[in-house]
């Protein structure tokens, strides 16, 4: 079935799959190393990466012990272990993927995690899953520079304004903006304002491909949760 969107991204942590316990177990147990207690306003301040300001602020709380690059490669390392466990999707999205691949529509996976992390949660899948996959590892500026998504759209060979991405972080959806997409948040711990190419939910769960062609035929659709 044709639709007027030419393709949907997906970011990953937060979106696609439940990785954010992961991602907070392995920073407390880290930062509590260093005697420093991690509290929400610390995961919501690093929601959404880049992990080169993760790395710095654990740096910058663990008073400058080790050094940025240190911390952001113990805190991947730490999170890849706690990625052996199950990883959940988050409500909706798996079934979202599949209604869109059993369209044709194309699907990519857009996330700024390392290709380490990116692939540690791949393999806990059943693949193929994706018709493009994108690390941080694949650009040289990460989100929320848009250069992460208008790669993914070349890659598959789509117009990225005539396309959908879906992103729980404000970094992520900066990064969807910039690039020109349409853009579905669904937040969880910030705060995401109102602004045109742009439908707030929150959640996926019974979000259809007629959802999506809908917003994006009509910006000022009303949210469908």
């Amino acid at each position: 079935m044709s639709r007027a969107y030419e393709a949907v991204f997906f970011d990953m942590d937060g979106t696609f799959v439940n990785t954010e316990p992961h991602w907070l177990a392995a920073e407390t147990e880290l930062m509590a190393e260093f005697g420093h207690a991690w509290t929400i306003d610390d995961q919501r301040f690093c929601l959404g990466g880049p992990l080169s300001k993760v790395g710095k602020y654990m740096w910058e709380l663990a008073h400058h012990e080790h050094s940025p690059e240190w911390f952001h490669d113990e805190l991947v390392a730490r999170t890849i272990q706690h990625f052996s466990q199950r990883i959940e999707f988050m409500p909706g999205a798996h079934e979202l993927f599949l209604a869109l691949k059993g369209e044709g529509v194309p699907v990519a996976l857009v996330t700024a995690s390392p290709a380490s992390l990116m692939n540690a949660t791949l393999a806990v899948m059943d693949p193929p899953f994706f018709d493009v996959v994108i690390s941080g590892d694949d650009v040289k500026v990460t989100k929320p520079d848009p250069e992460a998504y208008l790669l993914a759209a070349e890659r598959l060979g789509v117009d990225i304004t005539k396309s959908v991405v879906l992103e729980d972080s404000l970094t992520g959806i900066a990064s969807a903006h910039a690039a020109g997409a349409h853009v579905f948040a669904i937040p969880h711990m910030v705060e995401v304002k109102e602004v045109p190419r742009q439908n707030i939910l929150s959640t996926l769960s019974s979000v259809t491909p007629e959802d999506l062609e809908r917003f994006f035929l009509d910006q000022n659709v009303e949210s469908i949760n």
